[in-house]
């Protein structure tokens, strides 16, 4: 999906690198200027974090598809990754989660909601909607790391592979898990979230089994002697 917008602005064309560098920009600008406009400084370490978190998803995410495309995959692997757009279900049901967490379950059950802690009893518009612009760009991320570390877990058991490819689908793989651990910088904003901080580490715990599951399947079954 990432690629597919970057691929398909009328009359631009820009490097995967540019175009990372670009959201990573634009999202901290923006971050930094309504910070300013609305006195929010308070709210600019967790933003920024959750900013570099959607940065370093896409930039993973990116080189995770463009070093599979360059190895011999099944076509069944490379339409259920690339062209299911079930990541995208999943960044959708993972978003609207967070969302139902922010605004009907963190103020029922805490004094002091995340959303009034970072932005005030009035939370500014703008400023919230930028909140809900990176968190559905982090989530959508999430929701790929699943269906990437899912698809793995079906090709390493269906498919062998020779010792070389087989290893870089490993480090392909590799490359889910460090996303997932990039995840945990949030982790310091919500520790006094229980239910925020335990999914976070949930969700890392879950792409590390699924992605050392992929890795060690991978390896097991490559049929070089």
């Amino acid at each position: 999906m990432y690629e597919s917008i970057v691929g398909a602005l009328p009359g631009i064309e820009i490097s995967e690198r540019a175009a990372v560098t670009i959201q990573l920009l634009g999202f901290e600008a923006a971050l930094l200027l309504l910070a300013w406009y609305y006195d929010l400084w308070s709210a600019v370490p967790a933003g920024t974090a959750a900013v570099a978190v959607a940065a370093v998803g896409s930039a993973l995410m990116l080189r995770l598809g463009a070093s599979i495309r360059r190895l011999p995959t099944p076509d069944d692997y490379q339409r259920l990754l690339f062209g299911s757009s079930i990541e995208v279900v999943l960044g959708v049901l993972a978003f609207i989660a967070v969302v139902t967490h922010l605004f009907v379950v963190d103020p029922a059950r805490s004094a002091d909601p995340l959303v009034t802690s970072l932005f005030g009893e009035e939370p500014p518009v703008l400023a919230v909607y930028l909140m809900l612009l990176i968190l559905w760009d982090v989530a959508y991320r999430i929701g790929t790391g699943w269906w990437a570390g899912v698809v793995a877990i079906w090709r390493a058991y269906v498919y062998e592979f020779d010792r070389e490819t087989s290893w870089a689908f490993a480090r392909a793989d590799l490359l889910n898990l460090w996303f997932a651990v990039a995840q945990l910088l949030l982790v310091p904003f919500v520790l006094d979230r229980p239910v925020l901080s335990a999914v976070i580490v949930a969700h890392v715990f879950a792409v590390t089994l699924a992605t050392s599951l992929s890795v060690g399947l991978s390896i097991r079954r490559q049929n070089d002697p």
